[in-house]
Formats: C-alpha cells, structure tokens, sequence
C-alpha cells in the first residue's frame, strides 16, 4: 500500500480525491475528513480519547484551503474555523473509505 500521492483534487465541489502512486484512488467526504482530525483540540495526546463533539461539527462543513506539509501532510483549513489538523499522507491512506480499504483494515 502506498502513501505516496501523486494528485490531491477536489471532488463534488468540497470533498477530496487522492490518486496514490500504486494506482489506488481514494474519495474522502469533507466531513468524514473533518471527523478525523487528530490534532491535540480533537484528540487526548496521552491516551488519544476523542475530544472533538461531532455534533458540532456542521453537515456542510468544508476545506476552504489545502495546504502541503512537506512531503509528508495535508493541512486544511476546515469551514468551521479549524485550522490546527495534519493529516499525514500515512493517516490519509489509512482512513479510506473505500470498500476495498475498509475491508483490509478490518482483517
């Protein structure tokens, strides 16, 4: 499985599409995203208990910016005003939703 990403576009207007280098295309909902952030604000650092209140989290919400980190992360700035998340190209392949994925992580 690679993590390497070799195009980042948006889809359907604000949910995300990565085509990673061995040919997986991964589509990520803005708000399946938005929920797995994991920075400190979202996620207990010593025992990485939730934080986030999801209910909080609108429907609609969305990546205004993307930016690069490195070569490593993906930093969005969320429609609600969060702007602290890094979504590693490791955590990124790890959470997609695909059936494909989905089903390996669960094995």
């Amino acid at each position: 499985m690679s993590t390497t990403p070799i195009e980042i576009t948006r889809a359907r207007e604000h949910d995300l599409c990565v085509l990673w280098s061995d040919g997986h295309e991964s589509f990520y909902p803005a708000r399946y995203l938005r929920l797995r952030c994991r920075c400190a604000g979202c996620v207990e650092e010593m025992t990485g208990r939730p934080l986030l209140d999801q209910s909080a989290v609108p429907e609609d919400v969305h990546p205004s910016a993307l930016q690069l980190v490195g070569n490593y992360a993906l930093q969005p700035t969320w429609s609600d005003g969060h702007t602290t998340g890094i979504y590693t190209f490791d955590h990124l392949r790890s959470i997609c939703p695909c059936p494909v994925c989905r089903a390996h992580a669960e094995a």
